[in-house]
């Protein structure tokens, strides 16, 4: 099973009665669910803020668009994909 940690989190008792609820219906513990809801937030939120890192770069470095410039840019592709 490799290494493990313990973490210990408050939450609602519905949330609670939620998790036990789908470890029922799933035949997976509330420790597996709880890993499996923790390692997707964790990657979505860390993709996240590298996205916004990336941005601010690409602000920084003079790299942006005006909105009309963008709205210009997603009509043209809008009318292509009708045509």
């Amino acid at each position: 099973m490799g290494n493990r940690a313990t973490v210990t989190f408050h939450t609602t008792p519905e949330n609670k009665d939620r998790l036990e609820k789908l470890a029922l219906a799933t035949n997976r513990s509330k420790s597996y669910l709880s890993n499996e809801a923790l390692e997707r937030y964790l990657v979505e939120e860390e993709e996240f803020i590298t996205s916004v890192h990336e941005g601010l770069a690409d602000a920084d470095a003079g790299r942006i668009h005006t909105l009309n410039e963008v709205e210009t840019a997603m009509e043209a592709v809008i009318t292509k994909a009708l045509k």
